[in-house]
């Protein structure tokens, strides 16, 4: 199966593991993280060993050369501030920020130290950076996702699923609000030119994806795209098993959704923007300001596919769709 891949405008920012272990420098140096998931989540935690096997092959090994300060916000935005105060007093030397929610709380603790995040969309627009070449600040990072891609969702779940004449995007407004303002005009665009009826189905609660995936279920056509972000993504298990109930075909922004039993994604391979972020964290321990790494955007797309799931909505799977999967969960 083939594996797509894009470059970016932006240089790669990957340093020689063999220089890097070369100059090792003689004080233990303190990096803070703080993971938006729980530490419990199996995807979550591959993420981290992603980023800390990036950290060892640069040369930085947990106890011998550095710290980690590892905090878990559990999909909470309280817990995110409450363990963002905590890791700024401990005045690391760098902190690794995973997603929207966790990044913002850490820029409301600090402006000075230097922090790099990953799973941030609108980093612009939430204030974090100046610009993506230039980011200005202490901060800068990885972006996961563009507002275009909602039309490549949407494309992908009527290949798959036809009959899909009315769509749902769904998203959390609190951890995710440039979904509201960046991407449902393209998908309410992109819904017009699929003749599908768009449909906004923002939500706070279990009982709210609820009432939404059951209200696209209640007649033939209704289809779901699951925005990223943390919020959906910690509640993944429970829509799944609604669209499932229900009947609703859904396209899901990353892979972890298909493997737990969702239909089809498309999206960034998360891990290596965990990995690629070693490498900023290293440049940063070694003396170059957050103001001069460049915002990122992804070089690798994945596409996942579970034919389980396929079989169980009677959707037959077009062979481009088939070809074209990176991952195949039967």
């Amino acid at each position: 199966m083939r594996r797509r891949e894009f470059i970016a405008g932006i240089g790669s920012a990957a340093a020689s593991p063999l220089a890097a272990l070369g100059q090792q420098p003689g004080r233990m140096r303190r990096v803070g993280v703080l993971m938006a998931l729980a530490e419990t989540d199996p995807e979550a935690k591959a993420q981290l060993s992603a980023f800390t096997r990036g950290l060892a092959e640069l040369g930085w090994l947990d106890g011998p050369t550095v710290r980690m300060d590892v905090r878990w916000a559990a999909g909470s935005i309280d817990r995110a501030r409450v363990y963002a105060k905590e890791l700024v007093d401990l005045q690391p030397d760098v902190i690794f920020a995973d997603s929207t929610p966790e990044a913002a709380a850490l820029h409301r603790e600090t402006r000075t130290i230097p922090i790099v995040f990953v799973l941030v969309s609108d980093p612009i627009g939430e204030g974090f950076v100046a610009g993506l070449p230039r980011p200005g600040g202490n901060m800068t990072g990885f972006i996961p996702h563009e507002p275009a891609l909602t039309g490549k969702w949407l494309e992908l779940l009527t290949q798959i699923a036809p009959g899909v004449k009315r769509v749902a995007i769904m998203f959390n407004p609190d951890s995710a609000p440039y979904v509201e303002s960046d991407y449902l005009p393209q998908f309410v665009a992109a819904a017009r030119s699929f003749k599908a009826v768009p449909i906004t189905a923002p939500v706070h609660s279990d009982a709210e994806i609820e009432t939404a995936i059951t209200s696209l279920g209640s007649e033939p056509g209704g289809g779901l795209i699951v925005m990223p972000g943390v919020y959906m993504n910690v509640h993944r298990a429970t829509t799944i098993s609604l669209v499932a109930r229900n009947n609703v075909p859904a396209a899901y922004p990353s892979s972890d959704y298909v493997r737990d039993g969702g239909l089809l994604s498309y999206g960034p391979e998360l891990g290596d923007f965990f990995h690629r972020a070693a490498a900023y964290v290293d440049r940063i321990l070694r003396g170059t300001k957050p103001a001069e790494l460049p915002v990122q955007l992804p070089v690798k797309f994945v596409m996942a596919l579970n034919t389980k799931t396929a079989k169980a909505l009677d959707l037959a799977v077009p062979p481009l769709i088939l070809l074209r999967a990176d991952e195949v969960i039967e």
